[in-house]
């Protein structure tokens, strides 16, 4: 699936005039990635007995506009690299990057505008709700790195708007393309949100207790840059008063070497359960997926490659 999703991301043609403008967009939709999205547009349309050639307008535009996003972000987040290559601000500039992702975005819209008219008065209001909504997501993730500490309920908001709903509104697209009922359709919905959360709750807790070679990127990344996450959040809740302080003046100290702030956190987050408790929240939230997914009309073996892909997204093996 993911090499029929390529071939026809190549078929897009960037080579037109201006080429300041769409070779940096073929440059990122080239550099690769698990185009984990789109497979979700086509495995949610063949659950429900459509094609991929029909979802194929809306796998298409959502890659595009995730790119979009990715391309948005490192500028946000000064990105160097992207896929193990120069983001596009990198090797272009920041006006480009920009003006190429302004182009993304539009050019998503234009995707969709390949589906039936009644495919496209379904699927078009739950796509611009869900653009909006990733960038609420991209917001509030600023806003956590503003202030001094963050509540569990508003890190829980910010990944799903910035990670689950994308996740979430892919398989509600190619399930809507496929003439799926609306109760259906919301059930694919909530297995994408709960393992939209559970994936990005993963992706928390091998940052810092992950292997290096496995995980992709370097251990410790979310501790140096004094991110609020998951493990940070309960080890702060479940501290003491002086404890806490001590913790947040070691995630704040600029002096402190980075392989040893690392370790001294680390301690912190095993001394006050956040490893146990995040590996337990990933848990929760891959069995309400999968009870999701149970609850949809169908053969058992229909939900087969989805509850293998969410399987393979946690780590697991079925």
């Amino acid at each position: 699936m993911q090499h029929y999703i390529e071939q026809q991301l190549k078929r897009l043609d960037w080579n037109i005039a201006p080429q300041q403008l769409y070779q940096p967009i073929g440059y990122a939709l080239e550099s690769g990635g698990k185009r984990i999205r789109p497979q979700l547009v086509l495995m949610g349309c063949e659950l429900f007995g459509g094609t991929r050639d029909a979802a194929l307008p809306a796998a298409l535009a959502i890659e595009v506009f995730h790119n979009f996003t990715l391309l948005h972000d490192d500028i946000m987040d000064n990105a160097d690299m992207r896929r193990g290559r120069p983001t596009v601000h990198r090797k272009w500039n920041d006006n480009t990057a920009i003006l190429s992702g302004d182009a993304m975005m539009i050019k998503a819209y234009e995707l969709l505008e390949q589906l039936s008219e009644k495919q496209l008065a379904q699927i078009l209001p739950l796509f611009t709700k869900t653009a909006l909504q990733v960038c609420e997501g991209q917001q509030f993730d600023v806003n956590l790195e503003l202030c001094e500490e963050a509540t569990m309920d508003e890190y829980f908001e910010m990944i799903r708007l910035k990670t689950a709903v994308l996740l979430a509104a892919a398989l509600k697209m190619g399930a809507l393309v496929a003439g799926a009922n609306e109760s259906d359709a919301q059930l694919l919905y909530d297995f994408g949100i709960d393992i939209g959360i559970a994936f990005q709750l993963r992706d928390d807790y091998l940052d810092t207790f992950g292997n290096a070679d496995t995980f992709g990127k370097r251990i410790g990344g979310d501790i140096v840059c004094g991110k609020k996450t998951f493990l940070l959040i309960t080890a702060l809740n479940n501290a003491d008063a002086a404890q806490r302080q001590m913790l947040k003046q070691t995630m704040a100290d600029k002096q402190l070497n980075e392989a040893e702030k690392i370790a001294i956190v680390t301690k912190f987050y095993q001394q006050f359960g956040a490893d146990k408790a995040c590996e337990n929240a990933i848990g929760e939230r891959y069995q309400q997926a999968l009870n999701h997914l149970e609850r949809i009309t169908g053969h058992k073996n229909d939900k087969k490659p989805l509850a293998e892909l969410a399987a393979k997204l946690m780590g697991r093996n079925l």
